[in-house]
């Protein structure tokens, strides 16, 4: 999506440039729901896999509503109701779910499911699946799982040339959802160099959110002297905004709150560039604005550079207990 035309007034005093889109995506909201609308409906205890999305501080809120956050499903008691976080699941989970008759809420994302079922989809067709993403997160470990014996992570431009296909002839790749847009595109062109019959997905797996917000951070990189991202040390979207500041020349900071906030990082700053990943709640944000006025950026504006009004319905088991 194309970004809105824009001309930062850069004055003598010190600023604050607050960016949007930012904070929550739909996926998020969704997920967040989700959650709140089990604990309304049921009370709790109603039980989460995972975090539900990767912030602590909406984690805790949660918490403290009711929800009881597990690592995997044998903490769940059998026959409880579970909800599957925002990031996705592999089959395997699903069908413990089932075994042990768990009621489950599936809070995936969409935009995770689209790709659960391209792998899904290209595996059945015969072609081995390169996912593009980070071993460790959740969402990727959801992914591998769907066609395990034929799938193959790269997290680097590095494990592609080491990577070793059945056949170089037959394979498509996939992305994480959450990954950083130039660090993928220099993957998939040596993956295209290296095998000239590789494709992708007809639509790129980068969400819209995680596009939107990178881009706006390109934008406004060349009037500012710092970015400060809020965001959980364990989000892959808030990381990934902090390394695309970093890579246009933008001293870069993830920070899960003010308190995270080293005051001298401020020194000789005049533009300082505000943003949050897509799982930060946006009072935290409004909480950081308010700790830069107290040390002398009391000027602030808002540069809107893209349009977001994306919605997700409910997932199905939740509506047909809504209707």
């Amino acid at each position: 999506m194309p970004l809105k035309p824009f001309a930062p007034n850069l004055g003598a005093d010190k600023k604050i440039f607050l960016l949007k889109p930012r904070g929550f995506c739909a996926g998020v909201v969704r997920a967040i729901d989700v959650v709140k609308i089990a604990l309304d409906l049921y009370g709790p205890p109603v039980y989460v896999r995972k975090e539900i999305v990767h912030n602590k501080h909406v984690v805790d809120e949660l918490r403290d509503a009711g929800a009881v956050f597990v690592e995997e499903l044998d903490e769940v008691p059998t026959g409880g109701r579970a909800i599957f976080s925002a990031h996705g699941v592999a089959p395997a989970v699903r069908r413990e779910a089932t075994e042990r008759g768990l009621d489950i809420i599936d809070a995936t994302c969409p935009l995770v499911t689209k790709v659960h079922l391209e792998a899904v989809r290209f595996a059945r067709d015969g072609y081995t699946v390169v996912l593009i993403g980070h071993k460790d997160h959740d969402e990727v470990i959801g992914t591998l799982g769907e066609v395990p014996d034929r799938s193959f992570l790269v997290e680097t431009v590095d494990d592609v040339d080491h990577l070793e296909l059945p056949d170089p002839t037959r394979v498509r790749y996939l992305t994480q959802t959450t990954l950083s847009l130039d660090e993928t595109r220099e993957i998939v062109q040596r993956l295209k160099e290296r095998f000239p019959m590789i494709q992708g997905p007809p639509a790129q797996d980068i969400c819209y959110a995680t596009e939107n917000r990178q881009m706006a951070v390109k934008a406004v990189s060349e009037f500012c002297d710092l970015l400060l991202v809020v965001g959980s040390q364990n989000s892959s979207n808030s990381k990934r905004l902090v390394e695309v500041g970093d890579n246009f020349g933008v001293r870069s900071y993830l920070v899960n709150d003010r308190s995270d906030v080293d005051s001298a990082w401020l020194q000789g700053v005049k533009n300082v560039a505000v943003t949050a990943g897509a799982s930060a709640p946006e009072h935290l944000v409004a909480e950081l604005i308010e700790f830069l006025r107290e040390r002398g950026f009391h000027q602030m504006e808002e540069i809107e550079l893209v349009d977001e009004d994306v919605r997700f319905s409910l997932p199905a088991e939740l509506m047909i207990s809504i209707q």
